[in-house]
Formats: C-alpha cells, structure tokens, sequence
C-alpha cells in the first residue's frame, strides 16, 4: 500500500466579524488556547495560536487527512460557540465569514510562531488592517481591498 507523506505548514488569520464585539484582553489566552485545541481534535498539529482583540493568528502543521477549509470551519464554528459561553457581552460575536491562509516553509517556522507569540506589542505598532495586506502581498494574494475588512 502506498504512503502518502506530507509535512504542510499552516499560517491561519481571520478577524472578528465587524459587528461584533472584540475579545477582551483577559480571555485571550483562554481562546488562543481553546482554538489551539480545535486544531489538533481535527488531526492536525497546533504549533502556536496568538492574536489580539480583533484577530486570531494560528500556525499548524496540516493533517494529511484534513482540508483547509474544514480545518478553518471547525476552528470558527466551535470557538464561536464557546466564546459565546464566556461572558453575555459575547452573545452576538461572530468571526469575519472569510480568512487567510498561507503556507510557510520549514526554515521560517520558528520565526512565524515568535511573531504569533508576540501580537500584542506588535499591534502596538501596526493595526491589524495593515498586518494583513502586508500578508496578502507578500503572498501575492488577489484581492480587492473593498472586500478584505468586509463581511
């Protein structure tokens, strides 16, 4: 039998959807956490999940018997759900219906999970909406800048 043998690295972000209230400070490590947990019930491997009030960076190795687009549903859905638990201001929160996600080599692993890890004093210098075209260029990514920070 043959063996399929992969090893993909994940760069996952997504926002809070417009309309919805932000993640407080004192729940970040608990979602950051719970997302991390998301990850891995779904075959793959987390490596980092971090972020800020507004976002959700998450870097994984995917399972060969998992899809992108899966992975992100099970991540948003269920963290959705059980952010609505934390607290009845959350009671209308909702992530950004799309998200972006870039694959990373082996030799900037460590680099992108130091980056993750330190969002907060990033963001004290750049706003998420900056971050994030950054990305999308930096990945040649199409987009339409009209359609990026919509939901």
């Amino acid at each position: 039998m043959a063996q399929s043998l992969s090893k993909i690295y994940l760069h996952i972000v997504f926002h809070v959807k417009c309309t919805s209230p932000t993640i407080d400070e004192e729940h970040w490590e608990r979602v950051h956490s719970y997302i991390g947990e998301l990850i891995n019930t779904t075959g793959c491997q987390t490596l980092q999940v971090g972020g800020v009030a507004n976002h959700i960076h998450a870097v994984c190795l995917l399972s060969r018997n998992e899809n992108v687009a899966h992975l992100v549903e099970e991540m948003k859905r269920n963290s959705s759900r059980w952010i609505k638990t934390l607290s009845p201001k959350y009671k209308n929160f909702a992530w950004q219906g799309g998200y972006g996600v870039f694959s990373i080599s082996q030799s900037v692993v460590d680099k992108t999970i130091r980056y993750v890890q330190n969002q907060k004093q990033h963001h004290a210098k750049k706003t998420f909406q900056t971050e994030y075209i950054q990305f999308l260029k930096l990945y040649n990514v199409e987009y339409d800048e009209k359609y990026v920070f919509t939901d």
